[in-house]
């Protein structure tokens, strides 16, 4: 098999044209760059609008040191009272630990209009005498100031701050459990700040990036506007991350030299624009963003404009790693139709997936399928009776247990109950609605907290479909593999996902270079055979883009025609995944 201690686990993006001093780093030259841009110590208003997670404090206290006669003002007193802010978001956050409702919230419904107007008349009274910085989520209802800030911060930054006991945005929640703080970001808080975010996208003066405490960025908004713009006209790879679990594996900390401090790597999220970051490099200075902000400010040039106007400014692909060499199996699990995932949560579309084998163990399998003749009343009452104290379910006597092979792809649409055994390293292809999983029994375990994780047997049962069973695994998903085409030194292979589902996947086994069109879809393209690979453009139209074994690179609808050239005669192959248009 390839190697992959090549794998680039900081790719980043270098930024054509940069000029000098697109952007600087460190909180010295940070604020060097904002005094002088709202008059040193003349009187003027620097708003700093900030995403949830931002740590106002660490800015308020940098510019604090370095413009002493700086009159700070937070916005949070501004805001609803608490009871209120529950009250408007109790349908939408459920009593459910994991699930939510999609929640259609703009920034100015969380604060009081009288609060507002006091603080704007503070502010306004405060300028005469000196500079203001006014800072906070939302501070640019207050004021856009005479220079405004966007400080953004990506999701999987926010996730860990979550853990660390930072609370929520909308309320005081410091030690609550993390499934309810991620579940008030993903259904409430991000949403909305991603509404307020892109209002404000082409009027920021500067976008300012915290995400490594103690060491901030500073991007002019001109130069960053122009930097989102250009990552649609080339192909470029996200910020992976990775994160232990209970069944987590070993080959994804041994092959991509993960840190030693977790006990095992369960995921690897290497393509999930929603959480993933982008790096940014400005003549050297790196700068980190949300990379859903290319999603949300250029739809149409990255997903391309048919994909565009069924999904909307969403990434509707992903790609991650499930990891179990060395590690168990996944919880037995199944996901909702798009009736179910509509009705119950208020998204628009479903997580179908599929499991692509990148390695497999001799003992790897699938579990998928019911096993002909299995009554789904009789598999659930038998999962309800296993999670009784002390219960077991054999699993074996009711979902089929598929042998697992290298290069192997099963297809799981909706409904279909399934996971992944142990022994698999798990290349993930899916629709992005990520956190959709109805777990139905997890082999009796607890989670690397000590706590049991959560099950959702009642919604499982809504959407578990009974005909997906033993025969029409084996008459849909096993060796769904058909020739497309071939050329000199190529084939390529049509493979996986199933007909109900929207990704189409193209395998494409190579010797010599291999030419794509995007065909009006964005491309997301992962090299699961071979070291190394590079993509071109035939006209020359960006530059070259290297990518190695197990690394996903999203290719624009934009782009058009790319080259795929391997960097040896050897057999090379890679996955590629699109919207059926």
């Amino acid at each position: 098999m390839a190697k992959s201690r090549s794998y680039d686990k900081r790719p980043s993006v270098v930024v054509p044209d940069a000029g000098h001093g697109a952007a600087v780093r460190g909180w010295a030259a940070v604020a060097e760059r904002l005094g002088a841009a709202i008059g040193g110590g003349a009187a003027g208003v620097l708003t700093v609008d900030a995403y949830p997670g931002v740590d106002l404090d660490e800015i308020a206290a940098a510019l604090g040191r370095a413009l002493p006669d700086l009159a700070v003002f937070g916005v949070r007193d501004a805001m609803k009272e608490p009871a209120a802010i529950e009250a408007m978001l109790a349908r939408f956050l459920t009593t459910d630990r994991v699930f939510g409702y999609m929640a259609p919230f703009r920034m100015e419904e969380f604060f009081r209009p009288e609060g507002l107007a006091a603080l704007r008349a503070a502010v306004r009274e405060a300028a005469g005498r000196g500079p203001v910085a006014v800072i906070g989520v939302g501070a640019a209802l207050v004021t856009p100031g005479d220079v405004l800030v966007l400080a953004d911060m990506p999701r999987w930054e926010i996730q860990l701050r979550f853990r660390a006991g930072m609370p929520s945005w909308t309320c005081d929640n410091p030690g609550e459990d993390f499934l309810r703080k991620y579940k008030r970001g993903f259904f409430v808080e991000w949403r909305t700040a991603d509404r307020h975010k892109l209002d404000l996208f082409d009027q920021a003066d500067f976008f300012l990036d915290t995400t490594v405490r103690g060491d901030p960025r500073l991007a002019a908004g001109e130069a960053m506007r122009a930097a989102v713009a250009a990552t649609t006209r080339r192909p470029f790879r996200v910020v992976p991350f990775f994160d232990p679990g209970v069944w987590g594996g070993q080959w994804m900390r041994r092959e991509f030299e993960l840190p030693a401090e977790a006990p095992n790597y369960a995921w690897g999220f290497d393509c999930v624009p929603e959480e993933n970051s982008l790096l940014l490099d400005f003549g050297g200075v790196e700068v980190e963003i949300p990379a859903i902000n290319v999603v949300l400010r250029h739809p149409k040039a990255l997903l391309g404009e048919r994909v565009f106007a069924r999904f909307g400014a969403e990434f509707p692909i992903r790609f991650d790693f499930l990891d179990t060499i060395g590690g168990g199996n996944l919880s037995l699990q199944v996901h909702p139709t798009t009736d179910y995932i509509r009705q119950a949560f208020g998204m628009s579309y479903t997580q179908d997936e599929s499991y692509y084998m990148l390695e497999a163990g001799p003992d790897a399998a699938v579990y998928l399928g019911l096993k002909t003749g299995v009554a789904p009343d009789a598999f659930f009452a038998a999962v309800e009776e296993a999670h009784r104290p002390g219960g077991e379910l054999d699993v074996e006597a009711f979902v089929n247990r598929w042998p697992a092979r290298r290069h192997d792809h099963f297809s799981i649409p909706a409904g279909t109950v399934h996971c992944s055994g142990s022994d698999c390293l798990v290349l993930e292809i899916s629709a992005t609605p990520y956190i959709f999983t109805f777990k139905l029994w997890d082999w009796g375990r607890v989670g690397l907290d000590g706590v049991p994780r959560p099950l959702h047997v009642d919604h499982g049962r809504g959407v578990l479909d009974p005909e997906r069973d033993t025969a029409w695994v084996e008459r849909t998903v096993l060796g769904q593999v058909r020739p497309v085409a071939s050329g000199e030194g190529w084939r390529e292979e049509r493979t996986g996902l199933h007909e109900l589902e929207f990704i189409e996947t193209r395998r494409h086994w190579f010797t010599a270079p291999v030419t794509h069109e995007t065909g009006g879809s964005v491309h997301v393209v992962n090299l699961v055979e071979g070291e190394r690979a590079t993509i071109e453009s035939p006209t020359g139209a960006f530059a070259p883009v290297r990518f190695g074994f197990a690394e996903t690179v999203i290719v624009p609808a934009e782009v058009g025609a790319y080259r795929v050239v391997p960097d040896t005669a050897t057999q090379h192959a890679t996955i590629r995944a699109s919207v059926r248009l």
